[in-house]
């Protein structure tokens, strides 16, 4: 396996497996910024392409397996407390993940972790997972974030085995878009 920093080039694949991590949310973003003629996939394609925003491909590291993508990190800092995004900015049901966001101000979040389907069970999760600690270490973070459903047992499982703990929960807002019920888990882990 190689993981390298994401190119431009890359930003359709970054929108696939954005929309297999994304739990449902992001067609939901997408499809309102979705132009005549475009896909929820091009808009992912088109977001993903921007130098600016979080979800960009100058946060996302790639895993490649034979020259083939294969999953992917998004990760980036958060905002340091005091310059949070506020909740009330956000849909009602986008606004638990953002509380859980601004309870760990100043730390490397881990926004998506995704795989192909035919990859899975190959170790590319547990791979973007030591590139994240090394990303993190590297922006001067001494602690690493991240967000799970809790019916994601196979991601939950995954981030537990790696020395992540769970710190505080939210429950569901109920959406059309959102697969899940029950509650969203923030965990972090201290960097290795």
């Amino acid at each position: 396996m190689n993981i390298t920093a994401a190119k431009k080039t890359d930003c359709r694949a970054i929108a696939e497996l954005a929309m297999i991590a994304g739990e449902g949310i992001p067609e939901y973003f997408w499809e309102e910024s979705r132009r005549q003629g475009e896909t929820q996939y091009d808009v992912g394609a088109r977001n993903a392409a921007s130098e600016h925003e979080n979800f960009s491909y100058r946060n996302t590291w790639l895993a490649r397996l034979d020259g083939e993508v294969a999953g992917m990190l998004l990760a980036y800092r958060l905002p340091d407390a005091g310059q949070a995004d506020d909740p009330a900015d956000f849909p009602e049901f986008i606004r638990p993940l953002i509380e859980l966001e601004n309870l760990v101000p100043g730390s490397f979040y881990i926004n998506m972790l995704a795989s192909y389907p035919r990859f899975r069970g190959r170790g590319i999760g547990t791979g973007l997972m030591t590139q994240a600690n090394l990303q993190a270490a590297a922006s001067g973070c001494d602690l690493i974030s991240l967000q799970v459903f809790d019916e994601n047992v196979g991601a939950l499982r995954l981030y537990q085995r790696l020395g992540y703990r769970i710190v505080d929960r939210r429950a569901i807002i109920p959406h059309p878009c959102i697969r899940h019920t029950g509650q969203i888990l923030l965990l972090t882990r201290a960097i290795l």
